[in-house]
């Protein structure tokens, strides 16, 4: 696919009625969308990659859909006109409502539902009981009958977690029907819950952060080398890299303006340029957000040396406010407070993801024991353990303030 002048990228936005939303448009798309005599257009379509030893061919850019989708059915529209035809969602996004938003969608055209590619997850499930419970009320919330991939365990932070229990659970659910492919997600020691998985044989497909700044992991870039070589579906969240604290960088951005595209752009280029991934997740939930993804997907300029030099220079001088989610180093140094590394998570929610209501949920469901035990603990050990050199001590204080 070739390069589409941005005159004709604007005139496909005029018709889809965006173009008052888009500050900033980069990554000029295919050249082969058109408007046809009776005023519709046809739209270029996102790329396939196979999802590893699943076989399936799903779209790189997947369609997070974390917010309430009941009362926002454009965007699955908008997004199937570019080709997005991978969802993914959990049984608590937006308290249950973006499973709804699917299923009154798939209820209105249930033509769709064998061309989209669906991803659920078990939110806070533990055991093979909880996982059938959430699998059976996310069947009937979408109204399928199935569901294309399924994370049994959203957020795995302990590879003992994955248990031959779970292992024959998963197993039950495809002998079934209910799931096509098994897997896991995880935000929360990454690396180590890669590289086990990387020995078994039952885990069909990851979804882990990954980004600019995970690149410079060494020991990530392991652990999703041994995925990889072991045939699992590897599919990127969290890829725009954002930090703990708001983290522009005018730099940056004029880097990549002049290059055509807007830094966030660059950021998901540069994860989708990994093909050991089969696509990265990414919260759309406006046309113009499904707009500009779908351009820097299209494009197929490749980002350059100096390209890369920036992200990894940007990187290296925001690394203080960036929690790579090693958690072994915080929970080691730390063992009665388990929580620090998502305290900073929920913390990133609240000032760079601008998700406020969703941070403070997620910071009361801490215990409220360790809650009170924050505002008095010395967290002078942890920091020193961070590989980040993160100033823990101020992000909770902080946290505490914003998120209570």
């Amino acid at each position: 696919m070739d390069k589409m002048d941005r005159r004709k990228f604007f005139k496909i936005a005029g018709i889809t009625g965006i173009t008052t939303a888009l500050s900033v448009v980069g990554c000029k798309e295919n050249s082969d969308a058109k408007v046809n005599s009776s005023g519709k257009t046809s739209y270029p379509q996102i790329p396939l990659r196979k999802l590893g030893k699943t076989n399936e061919m799903v779209p790189v850019l997947s369609h997070g859909i974390m917010y309430n989708l009941v009362e926002n059915q454009i965007v699955l529209k908008k997004g199937i006109q570019w080709g997005i035809k991978h969802w993914d969602t959990s049984h608590s996004y937006a308290g249950g409502n973006s499973e709804l938003g699917i299923g009154k969608y798939l209820k209105k055209h249930p033509e769709v539902r064998k061309d989209v590619f669906i991803v659920s997850k078990a939110s806070r499930a533990k055991t093979p009981k909880e996982m059938e419970k959430k699998l059976q009320l996310s069947l009937k919330r979408m109204n399928t009958n199935y569901i294309d991939l399924y994370y049994g365990i959203h957020g795995l932070s302990d590879p003992n977690d994955l248990t031959p229990e779970i292992q024959k659970w998963a197993e039950s659910a495809k002998k079934r029907k209910l799931i096509k492919h098994f897997g896991f997600s995880t935000h929360r020691n990454m690396a180590n819950c890669l590289m086990a998985a990387s020995k078994l044989d039952w885990i069909d497909a990851i979804m882990t952060s990954w980004n600019f700044r995970l690149m410079q992991d060494e020991k990530m870039e392991k652990a999703v080398d041994a995925c990889y070589k072991a045939n699992i579906g590897l599919i990127a969240m969290k890829v725009m890299g954002l930090s703990i604290s708001s983290d522009g960088d005018r730099k940056l951005t004029q880097h990549f303006i002049k290059k055509g595209y807007t830094d966030g752009q660059a950021k998901l280029k540069a994860v989708l340029d990994d093909k050991r991934f089969a696509a990265a997740c990414v919260t759309m939930e406006n046309t113009a957000l499904i707009t500009t993804n779908s351009a820097a997907a299209l494009d197929k300029t490749k980002l350059s040396k100096a390209d890369y030099q920036m992200l990894q220079d940007h990187a290296f001088a925001t690394c203080s406010g960036y929690c790579s989610g090693c958690s072994e180093f915080c929970d080691s140094a730390i063992p009665n407070m388990p929580v620090v590394s998502d305290v900073m998570r929920y913390l990133m929610y609240y000032n760079s993801y601008g998700d406020e209501q969703k941070a403070q949920k997620l910071f009361k469901e801490i215990p409220l024991n360790m809650r009170k035990h924050m505002l008095s603990m010395d967290f002078t050990k942890v920091e020193k353990s961070c590989p980040q050199n993160l100033p823990i001590g101020k992000f909770i204080k902080e946290a505490i303030e914003k998120l209570s």
